[in-house]
C-alpha cells in the first residue's frame, strides 16, 4: 500500500501531498492513490462498506520549548494538514489552559489533537503512518495517544455527533470527554463555576488523567479524563462542584452547543505529567 508522501518524517511534505491534493496538483495521484487502495481493503471487510464504526483519536503534547514555533503552527493551521486523509469526518487542533490544563490563562506548549475516523482502520492507519503524528512524538516532552470508541454520546460538535459502536464495559478503564459552546452572555458564570469542579477532578479517586482542552479561548472548552472504572467516573458526575456546575449549565442555559461522550479506550500509551500510561495490545511501537 502506498504512502501519501515519499519521506514518512517530512512534515512539509505532508502538507504540500494534501494541499496537491485539494488542488488537483502533483501529490494528488498519491493521496487518491492511497484513499482508493484503502477504500478497496475496507470493501472486503466483514461489517461491508459504509459501515459506520465511529473511532476516534486524540493526541496529546507537551511541546518542546525549541519547538514551540512549530507547535502554534499545528494551532493556526487547524484540521487542514488532514483534509485529505481517507475516512476523517471531523478534526479539532486544541490548546489548553497553563495551571494543570485548566483555566482561562493559556499554555505556550501544551495542546491536543482530536480526530474522529467512520472506521477503526482508517484510524489505524493515522496513528501508524501519518508523518503528523511522528512529528508531534518527536517535538515533545509529553506526549500521549488514545484510540476511543464510544459507548454514549449526547449532544454534537461543530454539528458532528458521534455513533456509540460499544457497549459500557464491566470492568477496566473508561474515558470522557465533554465540550461546550458557551454563550458569549453566559461566560462569566462557567467561568465561576469552572476552578471548583476542575480542581475538583484533579483529585478525584479513581482519575488517571484529566486535561483542560480549549477550541477558541473562553468560549469554546473541552474536558478529556480517563478513569480506572465506570464506578469512579460516575461518583465524580453526581457530586461536588461538577454537578452543581452541570445544573447550572441546563438552568442557566450556558451553551449553544455541547457533546457528552463517554469511550472505552482501545489504546492509551506515553507519558503526561510524569505518569506512564504502558501499552495496550496492538500499540503503535
Amino acid at each position: 500500500m502506498s504512502t501519501p508522501v515519499a519521506n514518512p518524517h517530512s512534515d512539509a511534505a505532508w502538507l504540500r501531498a494534501a494541499s496537491d491534493a485539494a488542488h488537483g496538483g502533483a501529490g494528488a495521484g498519491l493521496v487518491q492513490r492511497d484513499a482508493q487502495a484503502l477504500s478497496d481493503v475496507r470493501a472486503t471487510e466483514p461489517d461491508g462498506p459504509g459501515c459506520r464504526d465511529d473511532v476516534a483519536v486524540l493526541l496529546l503534547a507537551e511541546v518542546k520549548a525549541g519547538a514551540r514555533l512549530w507547535g502554534w503552527s499545528r494551532i493556526v493551521l487547524g484540521g487542514w494538514p488532514l483534509r485529505a486523509v481517507p475516512g476523517v469526518r471531523l478534526v479539532k487542533a486544541l490548546g489548553s489552559g497553563h495551571d494543570g490544563g485548566f483555566g482561562l490563562r493559556p499554555s505556550v506548549s501544551r495542546q491536543g489533537l482530536f480526530v474522529l475516523f467512520d472506521h477503526e482502520r482508517w484510524a489505524d492507519e493515522f496513528l501508524h503512518r501519518s508523518p503528523l503524528v511522528q512529528r508531534y512524538r518527536e517535538q515533545s516532552i509529553d506526549f500521549v495517544l488514545a484510540k476511543l470508541r464510544a459507548t454514549s454520546s449526547r449532544g454534537s460538535g461543530s454539528g458532528a455527533g458521534m455513533a456509540t459502536t460499544a457497549p459500557t464495559p464491566a470492568s477496566g478503564p473508561v474515558a470522557a470527554l465533554t465540550r461546550a459552546s458557551i454563550r458569549p452572555g453566559r461566560a462569566l458564570q462557567f467561568w465561576r463555576h469552572s476552578p471548583l469542579s476542575e480542581s475538583a477532578l484533579a483529585a478525584a479517586a479513581g482519575c488517571q488523567l484529566a486535561v483542560g482542552l480549549g477550541e477558541a479561548p473562553i468560549l469554546r472548552q473541552a474536558t478529556f479524563s480517563v478513569w480506572d472504572s465506570q464506578a469512579a467516573m460516575d461518583a465524580y458526575a453526581r457530586s461536588g462542584a461538577h454537578l452543581e456546575a452541570i445544573r447550572g449549565a441546563m438552568a442557566g442555559g450556558w451553551f449553544s452547543e455541547s457533546m457528552f461522550v463517554r469511550f472505552v479506550p482501545l489504546l492509551l500509551q506515553g507519558t503526561w505529567r510524569g505518569r506512564h500510561y504502558p501499552l495496550a495490545p496492538g500499540a503503535v511501537p
